[in-house]
């Protein structure tokens, strides 16, 4: 399984506009073929720092979504909101207590 974390700065003025994209869309992604988990959080300290963090069945199903229609559109209206450019981390877990 791959966790992908991804940080997200958008414009202050543009935050509602992300979530308004992210409620869009979320049920897509998590309906795509390798989706186990989608979650949205937001910093606790910076109000315009989201995060998403989402688990594939493998390297292969994460790579399938971000070549995807689906992803490709989401990214390109996501993307004109940004203030810094983002920040992806895939993660194996190496071990769970």
């Amino acid at each position: 399984m791959i966790k992908r974390i991804v940080r997200l700065e958008f414009q202050p003025d543009k935050t509602q506009n992300f979530e308004g994209i992210f409620q869009e869309s979320k049920s897509f992604i998590k309906a795509f073929d390798g989706c186990l988990y989608l979650e949205l959080c937001k910093d606790v300290a910076v109000d315009n720092v989201y995060y998403t963090v989402s688990h594939w069945k493998d390297a292969e199903a994460l790579e399938a979504y971000r070549q995807s229609e689906l992803f490709t559109h989401t990214w390109a209206r996501t993307k004109a909101l940004f203030s810094e450019k983002p920040k992806a981390y895939s993660l194996q877990s190496i071990e769970i207590l």
